[in-house]
């Protein structure tokens, strides 16, 4: 069984910087892709960044891209996200979720995703 953690949320400014992490325990997931997703009160999830089982390749959402970056280390078995000069918004929780390896839906696509953390939660307010 896959069970990921995310880790990093927090109150922060506009144009501050923000990481967070998720790390993967039990099955491995170096195998599939990996997504996060941005999840507000009361609006669906949608996938904001997603990587390869490789890192080789990345998707990025058009309102992030240029200040997000998406990452993996296989070896630690942790996913990061790097997100800087964040803009005001209100919160919302940051989801990590892996593909089933099974799957043979893009990982930009924001489908196929079968196994998901229990959030973080993100706010950009001054």
């Amino acid at each position: 069984q896959v069970r990921l953690e995310e880790s990093g949320g927090g109150l922060v400014q506009p144009g501050d910087s923000l990481r967070l992490s998720c790390l993967s325990t039990g099955q491995s997931v170096s195998t599939s892709a990996l997504g996060w997703f941005r999840q507000p009160p009361g609006k669906e999830r949608e996938l904001v960044t997603a990587i390869n089982f490789n890192g080789e390749n990345t998707y990025y959402a058009d309102s992030v891209k240029g200040r997000f970056t998406i990452s993996r280390d296989n070896a630690k078995n942790t996913m990061y996200l790097q997100m800087n000069n964040l803009k005001r918004e209100g919160p919302a929780f940051y989801y990590c979720a892996a593909q089933h390896p099974w799957t043979c839906s893009w990982f930009g696509s924001g489908k196929g995703y079968y196994y998901w953390g229990h959030g973080t939660p993100v706010s950009v307010s001054s």
